[in-house]
């Protein structure tokens, strides 16, 4: 990846994010400057396995031409222990070669604005050779997210991308606005993590009594953000979960981090 934008100030606790199970970049028009779509997504941390210089661990696609350079993919968690837990069970296989051994020994968890990387994909989608990103949401919110869809009645054995969770005010009903003292308007939060959801539904089931959980394929969110000219898009934000607002929480004011500038390729077992 080339560039780098630094971790400073601007970094808040919501956003909007842009996410799929390997985010490509390609999309058509967009409803919102691209700009504007970053600048909301550099709220969000997201977490790469790195060397000690920044460069994301990386595998080619399975469909790249044998001896010919194609297009990689990394993996972006959204939970810094699990992309920990990742480095772990790479430093547990056994029989490693020595090379493989050294790569694996050095690698650290990197964290990122999401903007970084959404600003990356934009500016490489025409490149033949890219860097693309393998999103790994948070089990337990998986988890949760599979039990609300089967309570509705829905048939679902896994998710094809990370879940963002919306209150509304009861199905096929608006979504529910909040009012918060950093934001002139209301806002529409979308969660990524179902407990923070559920804090926000039982304020409103005593007013509201069929007010809901909705799951959203955040792949249709991508599309609507991206497609639709609808005003009330620009009040979504999106809350990340605890963890992430902790991190966040503790970043020094001054101090920032760099996004990776290119791709280490990951040892094979």
């Amino acid at each position: 990846m080339k560039s780098l934008v630094r971790w400073g100030t601007t970094l808040t606790l919501v956003g909007i994010t842009v996410l799929a199970t390997v985010f490509s970049g390609n999309t058509p028009v967009l409803a919102l400057p691209d700009q504007q779509i970053k600048d909301k997504l550099d709220s969000v941390p997201v977490f790469l396995i790195t060397n000690p210089q920044g460069l994301p661990l990386s595998r080619p696609l399975p469909d790249n031409k044998p001896g010919q350079k194609g297009n990689s993919v990394t993996g972006v968690y959204m939970s810094q222990q699990e992309a920990q837990a990742a480095i772990n069970d790479l430093r547990n296989v056994k029989d490693k070669d020595p090379k493989m051994a050294e790569i694996v020994k050095s690698l650290q968890v990197t964290a990122v604005p999401l903007g970084v990387i959404y600003q990356q994909l934009q500016q490489s989608k025409n490149q033949p050779n890219r860097l693309l990103f393998a999103f790994k949401p948070v089990d337990q919110e998986v988890n949760g997210a599979m039990e609300l869809l089967r309570a509705s009645g829905q048939k679902v054995d896994q998710l094809k991308s990370v879940p963002v969770f919306a209150v509304r005010f009861g199905p096929d009903k608006g979504y529910v606005p909040i009012k918060v003292a950093s934001q002139k308007q209301e806002i529409i939060p979308l969660f990524l993590s179902k407990e923070d959801a559920q804090g926000l539904l039982g304020q409103v089931k005593p007013k509201f009594p069929k007010a809901d959980i909705q799951v959203i394929d955040v792949d249709g969110v991508i599309k609507t953000l991206r497609e639709k000219n609808d005003s009330w898009l620009s009040q979504v934000i999106l809350y990340p979960d605890k963890a992430a607002r902790e991190y966040i929480q503790k970043l020094p004011k001054t101090s920032g981090t760099n996004a990776p500038n290119s791709s280490a390729t990951a040892p094979k077992k």
